[in-house]
């Protein structure tokens, strides 16, 4: 099996599998990954693939760091032994890193019944929050405990620290005194046998009192510990074991601490090893822009532009290819170098890939069948050695498929009867092919022989396929083409080279008329055939190009009619804003007509009346058939100036302009004492009829010089409503050239005088 594998490339692409794999686990199940011949399995794993895959898309992959093989560190807490700080941390890396993988799997935007097997895989991670920060506040790094783990450990080493500074005191005391200095090799502090000690120079050893730890290598300097710090020393070295008793029974405490999980642990391991397998399945699957295949139960198998994955995809040619449906053998014919054994290898490794759960580089609606074995004889094994010619150790490997075959294996051959005598070769190759045949095999084998490509032509089940060759550049194309039968093109590819025309002349009168008509006939075929695939392959180009502007046109016609409903809704709340705000105009100016003529009530109940008919009207309003009915002395943007008179066509009123046109193509308009935004297509040119309707209409007609007051009292009023009256007020005076007016707010608690203020300082008047 192993032989068939290697001679498909498989192994490599394993290699290319474990790149994208972070655990040791997980590379380790990338290199052991097999072919698998149960139906159900392979299912399994290509659908846990696209559950990856979909995952990856849809909420980006989750990430893994390298963890540690603990199997140690499990048969140590197994015999309640007493874990390292490294061996620790590394446990409790494995419990953070399956509280990770849990955290990422919760999204509110994931509806985890879309990842069955996934969200079982994650589900079965144990994490233990409480345990992971004990760890990590207890232990520093791999060989160091913090301060904190207990409050002895703090307290030994803080009296070690104080010891230490008396030591180094009182050395550094020694070594810079006139008595001692120059018996110093060198004024430095250093450790020998963990205690303190100072260099000096070999002569005068006997001038410093104290116990010699060591000599360097050349004999010039004696490290000595002064018996001024003896005493001192032996203090810290008794702290140094005290110290070492307090670790170990730190790390006593934390190694209990999973003691109740190494079956969880064990667990947690293995699961984290089969995610991390899992999504690097999902991430070369994106490398290789590949798809999910369908799997058939009809032994047969259809690949769409299919790619072969270990060859740039930039430059590969996809292949299309179909087996099993309409002929159970294959027979592709060309020249050499032209694809032929890619084309094996493309079709014998995508088969091994689905089959092993993993993404295949081809369309969507590729299917595969569940083969029990892929064999293939692709190579050249001959071995001097052994003393296998090229046909021998074809013929080697060809005795060992016909062994072995069943009428579910796919068998691949490349060359099949080549490096014998042609004749007998050829009828070994048909002799083989036809019993292939008749045990119901699915087979694809490549050929020189026109003998099998004439068999092929007059046997029902088989069928030639060629691979594309263009004579004029001399190169193959590498296209498949399925139902023509290849031709060497020798003549026309020597022709080319600059043969002489009489040699090849003579070379085809040799030919029998039954093989030159056969030639004649073939490459009728050919170029036939060749012609059609060429142009279904523009039609088809075409045909997706035409797709593509439908679905272009549509989604463009489909914001078109997004933006019409949005732009008519905006349009009738904008009409409905106006005329509430004029509505509330109109109610303040009803308001003071009542204060200043209380015998005309008729005339402000009809104003009000007339609005609120208005509003009730603006659900059926039509902004487009409002535009269809505008008549021609509609403005256009560039007539509309300040101080211009025009006719409001929604009010029916005539107004006075305020302003120059906005960017949304508004201008602000003046009506009696209502001052309001209208849209510039909402205007019209004042017509002889227009003014005598606005002055019939209902609107008092005052004069503002004449109306108009110097001074407001909006003291006892809130800020909201003393506002509103200050704006109204000032506009009114600005219309009526008022030069200097009074605002009256009183002092009370000063927030009405700071509201105003605040107002008049964002205020244009």
């Amino acid at each position: 099996m192993n032989n068939n594998l290697e001679k498909l490339e498989y192994f490599q692409i394993l290699e290319n599998l474990s790149k994208h794999c972070v655990t040791f686990l997980g590379k380790k199940k990338a290199y052991n990954l097999r072919p698998n011949n149960s139906r159900e399995n392979v299912e399994k794993l290509l659908q846990e693939t696209s559950e990856a895959t979909n995952l990856v898309t849809r909420n980006s992959a989750p990430s893994f760091y390298e963890i540690k093989d603990i199997t140690t560190e499990l048969k140590i807490l197994e015999g309640s032994g007493v874990l390292s700080c490294a061996s620790l941390l590394e446990l409790a890396k494995i419990f953070k890193l399956s509280y990770e993988l849990k955290d990422y799997l919760n999204r509110d935007f994931l509806d985890l019944n879309d990842y069955p097997i996934l969200n079982n895989l994650f589900d079965g991670l144990y994490s233990n929050k409480n345990v992971v920060e004990t760890i990590f506040s207890c232990i520093i790094d791999e060989t160091t405990l913090d301060d904190k783990a207990s409050s002895n450990l703090q307290k030994i080493r803080k009296q070690q620290r104080n010891i230490e500074q008396d030591i180094r005191k009182q050395l550094n005391s020694m070594i810079h005194s006139s008595k001692y200095s120059k018996y110093i090799q060198e004024s430095i502090i250093t450790q020998r046998n963990r205690r303190f000690v100072i260099p000096i120079k070999e002569e005068y050893r006997s001038m410093v009192k104290g116990f010699v730890h060591d000599i360097s290598n050349a004999g010039s300097t004696v490290f000595i510990e002064p018996i001024s710090v003896f005493e001192l020393n032996n203090e810290l070295a008794s702290l140094k074991v005290e110290e070492e008793i307090e670790i170990e029974k730190i790390l006593q405490k934390l190694t209990a601490l999973f003691y109740p999980y190494i079956e969880e642990l064990r667990k947690d391991l293995d699961l984290i090893g089969e995610l991390d397998f899992i999504f690097a399945k999902a991430k070369f699957s994106k490398v290789l822009h590949a798809i999910t295949p369908k799997i058939n139960n009809k032994k047969e198998f259809s690949l769409k532009n299919a790619r072969h994955p270990l060859i740039d995809q930039n430059v590969v040619v996809p292949i299309s290819v179909e087996l099993g449906k309409d002929f159970s053998t294959l027979l592709i014919t060309g020249p050499n170098t032209g694809g032929k054994t890619v084309v094996l290898k493309t079709v014998g490794l995508l088969t091994l890939m689905a089959l092993s759960g993993l993404n295949i580089p081809a369309d969507e609606n590729s299917s595969i069948y569940v083969f029990d074995h892929v064999f293939a004889d692709i190579g050249d094994d001959q071995s001097i050695s052994e003393s296998l010619s090229t046909f021998s150790s074809h013929m080697v490997n060809i005795v060992n498929i016909l062994k072995n075959t069943t009428s579910n294996s796919l068998i691949l051959v490349d060359e099949l009867g080549s490096g014998t005598d042609p004749v007998e070769g050829a009828n070994i190759a048909i002799s083989i092919l036809d019993y292939f045949f008749k045990k119901s095999c699915l087979t694809i084998a490549t050929t020189h022989y026109q003998e099998l490509k004439h068999y092929a032509l007059v046997t029902d089940g088989f069928e030639n396929a060629s691979v594309e060759f263009d004579l004029k550049t001399l190169k193959p194309t590498y296209h498949l083409l399925i139902g023509i039968p290849g031709k060497s093109n020798a003549f026309e590819i020597s022709k080319n080279l600059g043969l002489d025309n009489s040699i090849i002349e003579k070379a085809k009168s040799l030919m029998s008329s039954e093989q030159v008509n056969l030639e004649d006939l073939l490459k009728s075929i050919y170029d036939n055939k060749s012609s059609i695939e060429k142009e279904k392959q523009e039609i088809d180009e075409k045909l997706n190009n035409i797709d593509l502007l439908e679905k272009e046109l549509l989604a463009k016609k489909e914001e078109f009619e997004n933006k019409k409903k949005e732009l008519l809704q905006k349009a009738k709340i904008q009409a409905r804003d106006i005329l509430l705000d004029a509505k509330e105009e109109a109610n303040e100016i009803i308001h003071e007509l009542n204060k200043l003529s209380s015998q005309d009530p008729k005339t402000s109940e009809n104003l009000r009346n007339k609005l609120n008919k208005s509003i009730k009207d603006l659900s059926s309003f039509n902004p487009e058939t409002a535009s269809k009915n505008a008549n021609s002395s509609t403005f256009k943007k560039e007539e509309i100036k300040p101080n211009m008179e025009v006719f409001v066509r929604s009010l029916s009123q005539n107004a006075t302009v305020l302003s120059r046109v906005s960017k949304s193509d508004e201008v602000q308009v003046q009506i009696g004492l209502i001052k309001t935004s209208v849209p510039i297509s909402d205007l019209e040119k004042v017509t002889e009829k227009q003014t005598k309707l606005a002055s019939t209409s209902n609107y008092p007609s005052i004069s503002k010089s004449k109306s108009v007051k110097s001074e407001v009292n909006v003291i006892g009023y809130n800020v909201e409503d003393a506002v509103f009256v200050v704006d109204k007020f000032l506009d009114d005076c600005a219309l009526s050239k008022l030069k200097t007016v009074r605002i009256i707010h009183g002092k009370g608690t000063g927030k009405l005088k700071n509201g105003i203020h605040q107002f008049l300082k964002t205020n244009p008047h």
